[in-house]
């Protein structure tokens, strides 16, 4: 990471997505499907400066469409900033004055680490469908053999929104003895069925493209529109009703009257096609198969005698984290994790907050929630040097 001084002093300035080779020798990694997969490319991004025992390190968790890139810009004239820049940084809640901040993209995505469209060593063609199913556990997996990698064993917290916060539970679950805390944020410990819904129809919309081609598309023209579609969808389902009201009403796009024909005529059919064009552009149809699918498949805690099993050595702080105006996962599916973890005599905190944007409120700029994020992870660094053996002050 190098800092820019010309940017503002809460940016982490001007940043470069580093990448590594995992399982290139030796054992490949063993997925929860059965499948092996090897060699693996991890795309990741660091903020801020390792302490000398590496006891400041938060990992940072991104959702369905992110990407390692949450913080800072990669040039000078670069206009948009990462993900959840308005939280890493020098005094924002993921104090890079203070912490040793990573991302990586997720297994399984398009950005620089193996996911469809990178090339298989087998056949020197891109994976398509022949990428082996993946789950939320693979995902974490891979992460901790990134952080084994860096000389990372044990990092501060873990933290991250809807998907994110699905992988943060996940690593508490899998690597009890590595995470001091989590943040679970915007998220749930399953999918309900109206989510497994809105997936299957997304994927629907993907694989019934003309252009689909069983998935090798990478040679000819992509599946845009079925993506465009799908992602759509998805964005009214993180949005609320209320904020899609104020942002847009029944307002018309660039005309005063109907066109009595099928246009666009509402501004948020304009913006819902710019949005779908967008991701339709940048992002590939099969990794959002394959993300949607791992995320139907989550549910660590499918009955008590699993439950049980999977909480017996928990022993992180987690704070579970809701918006009151988010549907997508909504706050019963929050509370649903805590009465989980209170039944089963967990460290765990929850705070629902207000918010006019739905879903999407993780991602955007709150005082209280940037507040309470600060809060708790400057609780668990404190309590992290009050366990650390003194010195002997005496000569």
């Amino acid at each position: 990471m190098n800092q820019d001084p010309a940017h503002d002093p809460g940016s982490v300035g001007l940043v470069t997505t580093q990448a590594i080779t995992l399982f290139e020798q030796g054992e490949p990694l063993r997925l929860d499907s059965g499948a092996a997969l090897g060699p693996i490319n991890v795309a990741y991004e660091t903020y801020g400066k390792r302490n000398s025992d590496s006891s400041n390190v938060i990992l940072i968790c991104h959702a369905l469409s992110g990407n390692a890139h949450a913080a800072g810009r990669h040039h000078a004239a670069d206009t948009k900033t990462g993900w959840w820049d308005g939280y890493i940084g020098p005094g924002k809640p993921f104090d890079t004055d203070r912490f040793f901040v990573i991302c990586s993209n997720n297994l399984g995505g398009c950005d620089g680490t193996s996911g469809p469209s990178s090339i298989d060593p087998k056949t020197g063609k891109p994976y398509a469908l022949d990428f082996p199913l993946i789950t939320i556990g693979d995902m974490v997996r891979l992460q901790r053999e990134l952080l084994k990698h860096l000389g990372i064993h044990k990092v501060l917290a873990v933290a991250g929104g809807s998907m994110g916060g699905m992988m943060a539970l996940q690593w508490v679950l899998d690597y009890p003895d590595s995470v001091s805390g989590a943040l679970v944020i915007a998220s749930t410990p399953r999918l309900s069925a109206q989510n497994i819904a809105f997936n299957a129809v997304a994927r629907q919309a993907i694989t019934q493209d003309p252009d689909f081609n069983h998935g090798n598309y990478y040679q000819g023209p992509k599946p845009e529109r079925g993506l465009s579609v799908a992602r759509m969808m998805a964005h009214i389902t993180y949005l609320s009703e209320k904020g899609l009201h104020e942002k847009f009403g029944r307002r018309l796009q660039n005309r005063e009257n109907f066109s009595f024909a099928l246009e666009t005529d509402f501004a948020v059919e304009s913006y819902l096609k710019h949005q779908g064009s967008t991701f339709g552009k940048k992002f590939d149809a099969n990794t959002y198969l394959y993300i949607t699918k791992a995320m139907d498949y989550f549910d660590p805690f499918p009955d008590p005698e699993t439950t049980a099993r999977h909480l017996k050595s928990v022993n992180a702080r987690l704070f579970v984290m809701s918006f009151d105006t988010d549907w997508r996962f909504d706050s019963s599916r929050s509370k649903e994790l805590v009465r989980i973890l209170n039944l089963h005599q967990k460290n765990v905190s929850y705070q629902e907050f207000h918010s006019p944007h739905g879903h999407d409120s993780f991602l955007l700029p709150d005082h209280e929630y940037q507040l309470s994020i600060a809060t708790f992870i400057n609780r668990l660094y404190n309590e992290h040097m009050r366990r650390q053996p003194q010195k002997d002050s005496h000569p």
